[in-house]
């Protein structure tokens, strides 16, 4: 199991901003959650190293609290390149309409092996990791650099995994969460509600601190957790509209927009299960798209950017989790505040 007692982190207020990849995570957003009191994430997902190390120092420019840094682990899935090419070509006619053309397939290691380098060397207080688990040996490293490690998981089967590499700590993601769901493996199988899935982690990990994630978007419903015996509550939605987001302006305003009213999962933008508000994009796409991660993410990529900077809403992932209808146009620390009122 652990290397040793675990470190003391737990945050003043059980609220964890979840590290959103793709420019929703900014060094303003994490230090405006950790000054109130909570703990704000960095994403490095999507990110070069050097970018990264960009983030952290900024962050630690804007507050001296602690806060995080999420890594997402290399995809190691098969990929069918020929399904990949047939819906690049499905795709043009989407490209055609937004003035650009799709992108094409890149590097699937996300840049692990140097981002995880230079966390060794300087890492922030925690280092989380989402789509696997790190082997034991590098678990100890980054501890032994005095980072908390927490790892994602969405099954009993991932959470033992991640206790025998010696996590200090589990972020337990339920079906309900928006973006990405943070499987071990490119599958949306074996998905469980958050509030089943601690219980099912927990007769497997004992004691071990569990962060949960999925669906949080009230101070009740992160009391409704926390009740159950989570440390925390992960909350990304809810962040999603305040000023120090990096959200694009046309995914905050469709957030309040009454014409989204619902969420589904998809693989229509990154090949890989994520959950967003029902668009036409999702609608048109989601039965095509293949299990190819992050293929798909690059083949898509040109298409949302145009389609963000167009101000169109129905040609863009617009990520959510099932509390989306809670996400507040308001500063993070009131934020963090109303999240956590009522817990001790």
């Amino acid at each position: 199991m652990n290397a040793g007692p675990a470190p003391e982190w737990a945050p003043a207020i059980p609220v964890v901003q979840a590290p959103m990849a793709g420019g929703a995570s900014t060094p303003e957003l994490a230090a405006a959650v950790s000054e109130a009191g909570g703990l704000g994430f960095l994403a490095a997902g999507y990110r070069t190293a050097g970018r990264m190390r960009a983030d952290i120092e900024r962050t630690r420019e804007l507050t001296s609290r602690p806060f995080g840094v999420n890594l997402f682990m290399p995809s190691s899935d098969a990929v069918d390149d020929a399904a990949v090419a047939a819906y690049r070509a499905r795709l043009g006619a989407e490209g055609g309409r937004l003035g650009v053309e799709p992108g094409t397939p890149q590097a699937r290691d996300d840049g692990w092996d140097a981002k995880a380098a230079d966390l060794l060397a300087d890492p922030p207080a925690f280092v989380s990791v989402t789509f696997g688990c790190p082997g034991a040996g590098l678990v100890r490293a980054f501890r032994r650099a005095g980072a908390v490690v927490i790892v994602t998981v969405t099954t009993a089967d991932e959470a033992r995994e991640a206790a025998g590499a010696g996590a200090d700590a589990l972020c337990v993601q339920g079906m309900e969460a928006g973006a990405h769901r943070g499987s071990f493996t490119n599958t949306g199988e074996g998905a469980l509600p958050l509030r089943a899935l601690l219980a099912a982690v927990r007769e497997v990990v004992g004691g071990l601190p569990l962060i949960a994630a999925g669906g949080l978007g009230t101070a009740a419903q992160v009391a409704d957790v926390l009740a159950l015996g989570a440390v925390a509550a992960q909350c990304g939605t809810a962040f999603l509209r305040c000023p120090e987001s990096g959200a694009s302006a046309v995914h905050k305003a469709a957030l309040a927009d009454p014409r989204f009213t619902e969420t589904a999962m998809t693989r229509a933008f990154s090949g890989r299960p994520a959950r967003g508000l029902v668009n036409r994009f999702l609608v048109e796409h989601s039965p095509h798209a293949p299990a190819a991660y992050p293929d798909v993410h690059y083949v898509t990529s040109p298409l949302r950017k145009a389609a963000a900077a167009q101000g169109d809403p129905d040609a863009v992932n617009l990520w959510a989790g099932e509390a989306f209808r809670s996400a507040a146009d308001a500063p993070a620390a009131e934020i963090v505040a109303a999240l956590a009122a009522g817990t001790a």
